[in-house]
């Protein structure tokens, strides 16, 4: 069969995801902070897209007289009226200042120049420190150590050993290198390296610097002159049956009584397993909720959040050069596509807003029951339930669910904390996991510290409650609840 070359026409279907189609998903998926940044981005790139004056300015004011609304980001929210918004601030502000003297309260750490030449003060903005600069910043454990060990050390080589074991430190407070690996990395004997991390196991926090559990403990106990009391003992040489909380086991191996092993435990308990804890600088982190959830009268009201979210328009200057056709040639095109990408960006971040709360309103049609009741009333909820009641795909759904948070009567929840698997019943309606879990924590609350339920009855009280769940399940869910088993929850005495 000879072959040859021809040309051939072939019709089909196919998705293209222009840049419009990729800038609407993108922001479908990005969080309130998320969103934020990127609104000021395209700001920055875009010149079209400028920021809507506040309520209370004359160009506002300007504007509102003209009835020109201008570009709004949800022309659909309500609005207080400019001057409203402007009387009651300006109240307000005047009765605060009227009540109290700000500036000679600041006095020199104000950020604003002082009216009145006062003692330190600043001549400029530009010189005055801000509040920030008079915070102290958390100290971290090698900070605290390093000011101990400048303080105990009289040598310039003892100072840089001694910097060696500090810099090897977890955030707990163990060493994580050896002391022949420290050695080798200074070009010193094993020897001179294990006196020096001696000595930095004699600075606070106590227990710091140990190479193990059971060295931190002793550490500890020997600070409170317990080097040789049984609870020393135990963590010597019956650490694993302490771990076990075998109380019976502790008193054969180590031959006393129930009463002292257990005076000796409590010691154990009281140390710090973790030395470097009170030094971490894990700063908490907070969530913005994109949706608030608010009841009123019998009725719940779904608001977004849109504080601090920048208010857009396009820019009148630019639009008027269009339209009196100042620009020509290369300018005009590129201000022409400037302006279709701004009016694009702002129709999908209306689309972005109203998409949200078409799915928020959608779930918690669905979760009713729960905004009234609680987590234990959570029904079983699945993706492709709300894609086909607001006839969309799931994977939008699963963007607009994603890093999302709604706040609601019942507290503050992720929005695809919503969609659970469902949990069968011998009679009724399938419940939610989430509510399992939240019966298996209560179960869990309200048993015998001393004698803990096993799994397996766990599972019976749950039959007994109509539930059908297998130890398996059990298991999982207590685990994924951050709770041990029944060995690991017994209480010794």
């Amino acid at each position: 069969m000879a072959l040859d070359l021809r040309l051939s026409q072939k019709q089909s279907q196919v998705m293209v995801m222009t840049p419009q189609l990729q800038l609407a998903i993108r922001l479908l998926q990005l969080g309130q902070l998320e969103l934020v940044e990127e609104i000021n981005q395209e700001i920055m790139v875009n010149p079209m897209l400028e920021l809507t004056p506040p309520p209370d300015s004359a160009e506002a004011a300007a504007r509102e007289s003209m009835n020109d609304p201008g570009y709004d980001q949800t022309p659909d929210s309500e609005r207080r009226t400019g001057d409203e918004f402007a009387d009651s601030a300006g109240a307000s502000e005047t009765s605060v200042r009227e009540e109290f003297d700000w500036e000679n309260y600041l006095g020199e750490y104000s950020s604003a120049p002082s009216t009145k030449l006062n003692v330190g003060s600043h001549e400029s903005p530009e010189e005055t420190p801000g509040f920030e600069s008079f915070v102290a910043a958390k100290t971290s454990l090698a900070d605290h150590l390093s000011w101990q060990w400048r303080l105990s050390v009289e040598s310039e080589r003892d100072l840089a050993l001694g910097a060696q074991v500090i810099g090897n430190l977890s955030d707990d407070g163990y060493l994580e290198a050896t002391v022949g690996e420290m050695a080798a990395r200074a070009g010193v004997s094993e020897a001179e390296m294990a006196a020096v991390l001696a000595r930095v196991q004699e600075l606070d926090p106590p227990g710091v610097a140990a190479r193990d559990l059971a060295e931190c403990l002793l550490l500890q106990l020997t600070r409170l002159g317990l080097g040789g009391s049984m609870a020393a003992e135990i963590c010597r040489r019956h650490l694993t049956l302490l771990e076990k909380k075998d109380l019976t086991g502790l008193c054969r191996a180590l031959k006393a009584a129930r009463e002292d092993v257990a005076e000796a435990v409590c010691a154990i308990r009281a140390l710090e397993p973790r030395p470097g804890r009170a030094y971490n600088n894990n700063d908490p982190i907070y969530i913005t909720p994109d949706v608030y959830i608010n009841k009123i009268g019998d009725e719940y009201v779904i608001s977004l959040n849109e504080d601090g979210l920048p208010k857009l328009r396009v820019s009148k200057e630019y639009q008027q050069m269009l339209t009196n056709k100042q620009a020509e040639g290369e300018t005009k095109k590129y201000l022409s596509e400037k302006l279709r990408g701004a009016k694009f960006f702002i129709r999908s971040l209306h689309q972005r807003q109203r998409t949200i709360y078409r799915v928020t309103e959608a779930i918690f049609k669905a979760q009713r029951d729960f905004l009234d009741h609680g987590v234990e009333h959570l029904r079983p909820l699945v993706l492709r339930d709300i894609a086909t009641e607001l006839d969309f795909h799931e994977s939008t759904i699963s963007r607009v669910t994603t890093n999302k948070y709604v706040y609601t009567p019942q507290g503050l929840f992720e929005l695809k904390y919503f969609f659970d698997n469902p949990i069968s019943r011998f009679q009724g309606e399938a419940l939610a996991s989430e509510s399992v879990k939240n019966r298996i924590k209560q179960i869990i609350g309200a048993e015998d510290p001393k004698k803990p339920l096993s799994d397996q009855r766990i599972v019976e009280i749950l039959r007994g409650s109509n539930i059908d769940i297998a130890r398996r399940t059990v298991a999982k869910y207590r685990e994924m609840l951050g709770l041990g088993s029944s060995s690991e929850r017994r209480q010794m005495y």
